[in-house]
């Protein structure tokens, strides 16, 4: 694959996150950028503000004819898009040079200082918090991230291409195309177990991962993790941890301590202790590429976030609304701690949208406990994404299981009138499928009212 030879890139699936940003690369470095997505979306709009020509119907009719030039036309799919599509099918049959997203990002990375952040939790948020410290300290970076960040307002942060950082993605193995210098693995727990059939397969594929790094490359690893490598942590024994961590006006305020020494008086302004330990790894891996302390506690104290990771919505003295993409237990839990830290003896309504019959299925137990821990609950129907649906795998189904009397089951159009009913004073959405879309429905609802 030699990119730069190539005139013309087109995406099937372009709206998706980590494909959008390679589109916003691509069209950086004046490449012609088309593609077909099955849905109109935010990310779509802003490509096509860029002047990317994207269509919403699999039909090759509809494709711009310079893309159907084999010599000079690269064609990039996200292992999202099923098997049956006419368009990727037209390509692969008539010898375009056609490859999944991370064989491209692999590419692209291969010749720059790699920066790789792997993980089933973090990853996002932790990238974002890296490549906005290395832009900050004047590295010049291309940072690939899988959500829009708060800073920039997009999924692409571009100041230079000596120094990449990239999310190394476990879905569908993808993060083995990669060969980072530095790399960090955020936590390991089960999840895609469609694709892995159960965690033993996926701890395998991340000590996998590990052996892609360089020779002369270093892996940070959470502390207890079964891997080897420098470990990070909050307040314990790990070779770069948080200490003296403390709140001061709802923002962190934490000591690093490296190997060699204290970094003092880091201000991190989300909340939660999953991302101050993102916070944390941030700093190691910035720190370890040379980056002074002046510079980094200057660039975290100005770090806004992800958007629809723990993004506040409304926030006033009676009413709280904060969005996250949690999908996951775990991720559940970890938003359950941030809430409860930040708003101690208040009561919080979570509206949960399942994604994936399979995720729901798998983790069934998992998910009816961390969602039992809110005062309140309300479902919205599983999300499929890429799936058809599985026999007895229901909201419904995971409603019974569920530990808490103050629970419900909601369509779509009944769920503002279902938040007026409660009287929780802080609200929070949760889910990676479409949720996203009620956001603003709630949130012009209930600005008016507060």
């Amino acid at each position: 694959m030699n990119i730069k030879a190539i005139n013309n890139v087109y995406f099937i699936g372009i709206g998706g996150i980590g494909m959008s940003a390679l589109a916003r690369y691509f069209v950086a470095k004046g490449k012609h950028v088309a593609g077909y997505d099955k849905t109109p979306s935010d990310i779509t709009k802003a490509l096509q503000e860029l002047g990317v020509y994207i269509h919403f119907t699999d039909d090759i009719i509809a494709i711009d004819p310079k893309y159907l030039n084999k010599e000079n036309t690269l064609v990039v799919y996200t292992p999202a898009i099923p098997k049956s599509h006419s368009e990727l099918n037209y390509f692969l049959m008539n010898n375009f040079e056609v490859h999944k997203r991370s064989k491209v990002l692999g590419e692209i990375t291969k010749q720059t200082t790699c920066l790789a952040v792997a993980g089933t939790h973090g990853k996002t948020t932790t990238t974002s918090i890296l490549g906005h410290l290395l832009y900050e300290c004047d590295i010049p970076v291309t940072a690939f991230l899988g959500g829009i960040s708060e800073n920039y307002d997009s999924n692409l942060i571009l100041k230079g291409t000596e120094v990449t950082v990239v999310e190394a993605d476990e879905f569908d193995r993808s993060f083995l195309t990669l060969s980072p210098d530095l790399a960090c693995i955020t936590s390991m727990d089960a999840d895609h177990l469609d694709i892995y059939g159960d965690s033993s397969e996926l701890a395998k594929t991340f000590k996998e991962f590990s052996e892609c790094i360089k020779p002369e490359g270093q892996l940070f690893i959470k502390n207890g993790l079964p891997l080897e490598g420098t470990t990070y942590g909050i307040e314990d024994n790990s070779d770069y941890n948080a200490k003296n961590v403390r709140i001061e006006n709802g923002s962190y305020v934490f000591d690093l301590q490296t190997p060699t020494e204290l970094y003092k008086d880091f201000r991190f302004n989300l909340p939660g202790r999953h991302n101050l330990s993102n916070a944390t790894i941030a700093l190691a891996m910035a720190v370890d590429f040379g980056c002074p302390h002046n510079q980094l506690a200057k660039a975290l104290a100005s770090y806004k976030g992800v958007k629809r990771r723990f993004t506040y919505q409304i926030k006033t003295n009676d009413f709280v609304f904060v969005d996250d993409y949690a999908h996951h237990p775990e991720e559940i839990n970890a938003v359950h701690q941030a809430v409860r830290e930040m708003y101690p003896n208040t009561k919080v309504l979570a509206i949960f949208q399942p994604h994936l019959y399979s995720r729901t299925r798998d983790f069934i137990e998992e998910f009816a406990q961390s969602l039992s821990k809110f005062d309140e609950i309300i479902l919205l129907d599983i999300y499929p994404a890429r799936e058809l649906p599985i026999e007895g795998v229901t909201s419904e189904w995971l409603l019974e299981k569920i530990q808490n009397s103050n629970k419900k089951l909601v369509s779509k159009p009944e769920l503002i009138q279902a938040i007026k009913m409660s009287d929780a004073q802080v609200v929070l959405t949760l889910g990676a499928g479409d949720i996203g879309e009620e956001v603003k429905h709630i949130k012009d609802a209930f600005s008016i009212a507060n």
